[in-house]
């Protein structure tokens, strides 16, 4: 059993998620308020009594723990051969955005997406074009009809695919990913997946390096250990790319950037939660649905004006305000100002956010109950 009922007090201690007011609670960004597997912690001071701290790189040791992660957790195992090394999600993509396609570019992405997608789109000179998810008012599907129109302007070179979806936590299914593999090869798109959220999953998911050999060959997958088991901070991906050719010229780009370089930490922190990290996650994912249940069933008796949207993955609930505010950034501006509860407001998202608020239940449930009586007390008062 490992200790999912306490948190620890992160105020003052440099903590991007709660460096806020005193009387402030941080329900936002997607950063656990539960401690860290205790092998990791154990990886940490093993690697740390060393006491030097040189130049390293990744071994086969660490290609093999992502295989046998994923071949265990998924039924899916990629080739070690397929796999670099690199200090982060993000980093990989923005560097993949300057490597595989050129300024004045179109990237397609799937509003409402998470944010920083676009930040390294447009940062890097190239266009944003979405494929907005359909809502029916219960749940996201995508407009193959638009996809497809948008992937053939030969403007658009690449696509950013978010599976499982964040912020609304749908998992796409093998053949929704096959759908899409088939149309981006037919326009010859290069398809990058951030899977970072994969490992929290509540029904099957499939790895899109798992589809049929001839759908991935402009396939790049970015995966991390650092949203499972809240090791942000440590700094380590990998990048999985089956065609030879295009994992090459992703290589060059992120030694280029000096992306490939693990920290010392990198290393025994990833091999131990691949290792060592299948019984935490368990527990973990159970303690998610707990907490989802709570939310659901106080929204339901308590904010029925307020609907959770059914998901499948993540911590991160998504909240349909709309017939509350069908402006997000003030609902979630007031609620914070009000009540102290910290929300994500969802039209940083794109697409139809703007009515829509995002919560982080990865924290004692004393918390979520916490963040809940805020939550009603906030929009009692916006009304």
């Amino acid at each position: 059993m490992y200790d999912f009922k306490n948190s620890i007090d992160r105020r003052k201690t440099n903590s991007l998620k709660w460096d806020v007011g005193d009387n402030e609670l941080p329900m936002w960004v997607a950063d656990m308020d539960f401690k860290t597997a205790p092998e990791i912690v154990e990886a940490i001071h093993k690697k740390a009594d060393q006491s030097i701290f040189g130049y390293e790189e990744p071994s086969e040791d660490y290609f093999n723990a992502v295989a046998n992660w994923y071949e265990k957790e998924h039924d899916s195992r990629p080739d070690t051969d397929w796999m670099l090394f690199v200090t982060g999600v993000v980093p990989a993509i923005s560097s993949i955005v300057r490597r595989v396609t050129s300024v004045g570019d179109n990237v397609l992405v799937q509003a409402p997406v998470y944010n920083i997608f676009y930040n390294s789109i447009l940062n890097n000179g190239r266009h944003v074009i979405s494929n907005d998810l359909a809502f029916d008012g219960v749940k996201y599907q995508i407009d193959f009809n638009d996809l497809e129109e948008k992937l053939s302007d030969p403007l658009t070179t690449l696509m950013i695919l978010c599976n499982p979806h964040n912020p609304i936590g749908k998992v796409w299914s093998r053949e929704e990913l096959t759908k899409i593999a088939r149309l981006c090869k037919k326009y010859h798109v290069k398809l990058l997946s951030d899977e970072i959220h994969g490992d929290i999953t509540f029904d099957p998911y499939t790895p899109a390096f798992s589809l049929d050999k001839e759908l991935i060959q402009n396939l790049m997958v970015c995966v991390s250990p650092s949203k499972t088991f809240n090791v942000a901070a440590i700094h380590a991906a990998t990048i999985i790319i089956p065609n030879e050719n295009l994992r090459n010229i992703v290589d060059r780009g992120i030694n280029s950037e000096e992306l490939a370089e693990p920290n010392s930490f990198a290393m025994p922190v990833s091999i131990a939660a691949y290792e060592k990290g299948h019984a935490w996650l368990a527990e973990l994912k159970q303690q998610i649905l707990d907490n989802k249940q709570l939310v659901q069933d106080f929204l339901e008796s308590e904010l029925p004006d307020v609907k959770l949207i059914s998901s499948d993955a993540t911590y991160l609930l998504w909240l349909d305000t709309s017939k509350i505010s069908d402006d997000s950034k003030k609902l979630a501006s007031f609620i914070r100002a009000k009540t102290g509860l910290y929300l994500s407001s969802g039209d940083v998202y794109g697409g139809d956010g703007y009515d829509f608020l995002r919560m982080n239940i990865a924290c004692p449930i004393e918390t979520v109950k916490d963040g809940l009586k805020r939550l009603k007390q906030g929009i009692e008062m916006y009304r």
